[in-house]
């Protein structure tokens, strides 16, 4: 059952909604929710019991809970809807006729992520890594989905991260663990390869936007789909008990752009003295974001690239390159200009796409700046054995064959298109 504020009293009040939990400091639900409708929405940062009076005190419209405090709503309910009582889970609180009214949206969040990605569970065998509260989610939502079986893997359970591979029957594997999640980029729960009937590949994980594990399954040709869509989904859910009407579904593919556009990295690649840091620094400025040199960092904390290569070797540098690319692409709102050479790493592909829209700034060969670049002196056998590999690495092509301001603009103007997801 889900409890909807009456309308003649929603009329005659000031919505008053909010966020409840420990630590909100990266929390998107803010951004999530303007997306839906003009009413107060703030975040509360607070103690246990801290927020067991903000939930008894009935101050607020609505309420959203997070972790570690959804056990605590449920116990604190009159009422709380199927999803709820099942997962002993609240994460949405209204109020009606004096009781404090609970409710589970995360199964609903979950089930919209798995459907805009077309990910059927019916009849499939299921299996959920991880066994905390997003796992109970994934649970119920995989059941009422029409799941044929649903295993349930941890460390200590019968089917483990040691004999999971042994049920080759897997066709969908949900990601509940913390494993990829920022700032633990880059690593996966498990080696998807070696379940050959797998359909889909579903991670709650939205930080970073690509996980490792959505770039196995992307790398496999497998239906994948990441949290993002479920974090707005339970956040829409939420907004309809709180406003006691039904809204477009629309609206949350709008707040999955806002929050992707706001998160998302400019990454600009290219051969040296494509005039990347130029451009680069023009988007920051019309974006009003922070700009990044991946060779200004590295010459800052080693030394110059030219003479890293010219001492050391170009293995070297590269080594150091994509140590520093690690650390600023897991980053989000940021431009950042990347070195000439960072396609010569396969490894890089995955660490500059995580987060980013990648752009590949062309010149003609005539007008590259070759000044304190060793690798530069042959730029044209050089572009020929990078050429593919820019365009492999990029999604969009930027010709900076006029000024830095205009070639800024064409990016400004693609990543603004609202069709980047």
């Amino acid at each position: 059952m889900i409890y909807y504020i009456p309308k003649e009293v929603f009329f005659t009040m000031k919505l008053k909604c909010g966020l409840l939990g420990e630590t909100l400091k990266h929390s998107y639900s803010k951004q999530i929710h303007a997306c839906f409708r003009d009413y107060e929405y703030e975040l509360y940062g607070v103690s246990r019991d801290e927020s067991e009076r903000i939930i008894k005190s009935r101050e607020f419209t609505g309420l959203n809970v997070t972790i570690p405090y959804k056990e605590l709503a449920y116990s604190l309910c009159d009422e709380v809807d199927e999803f709820a009582r099942e997962a002993k889970s609240v994460n949405t609180i209204t109020y009606r006729d004096g009781k404090i009214c609970g409710a589970n949206t995360d199964v609903f969040g979950f089930i919209s992520m798995v459907e805009s990605a077309n990910i059927s569970f019916c009849d499939k065998n299921v299996v959920i890594l991880g066994s905390g509260g997003t796992s109970k989610t994934a649970y119920l939502a995989s059941k009422k989905l029409g799941a044929r079986s649903i295993t349930v893997v941890s460390r200590s359970r019968e089917i483990n991260y040691n004999n999971i591979y042994e049920k080759t029957d897997t066709e969908i594997i949900v990601n509940t663990t913390p494993v990829g999640m920022y700032p633990k980029n880059g690593v996966s729960p498990i080696d998807i390869s070696r379940f050959p009937k797998l359909t889909g590949v579903v991670d709650v994980i939205y930080n970073p936007e690509k996980t490792s594990l959505i770039f196995d399954a992307e790398k496999l040709c497998i239906p994948h789909v990441s949290g993002l869509h479920m974090l707005a989904a339970q956040g829409f859910r939420a907004a309809e008990l709180f406003l006691g009407e039904k809204l477009s579904e629309n609206l949350i593919l709008d707040a999955v752009k806002s929050v992707s556009k706001t998160c998302r990295n400019i990454i600009l690649i290219g051969m040296p003295g494509s005039g990347k840091s130029s451009v680069g620094k023009e988007v920051a400025e019309i974006l009003n974001r922070e700009f990044v040199d991946t060779d200004d960092i590295i010459k800052e904390e080693f030394a110059p690239p030219s003479e890293i290569i010219t001492e050391k070797g170009e293995e070297a540098f590269r080594k150091i390159e994509t140590e520093v690319l690690s650390r600023v692409c897991r980053e989000k709102g940021l431009v950042i200009a990347t070195g000439g050479g960072v396609v010569e790493r396969e490894e890089n592909f995955r660490i500059i796409r995580q987060n980013g829209r990648v752009y590949r700034i062309e010149r003609d060969l005539s007008s590259l700046d070759r000044t304190d670049r060793p690798l530069s002196k042959d730029v044209e056998s050089l572009y020929e054995r990078r050429r593919d590999k820019y365009e492999r690495f990029s999604d969009v092509k930027i010709e900076n064959d006029k000024t830095p301001e205009e070639a800024a603009e064409k990016i400004v103007d693609d990543f603004n298109a609202g069709d980047i997801i």
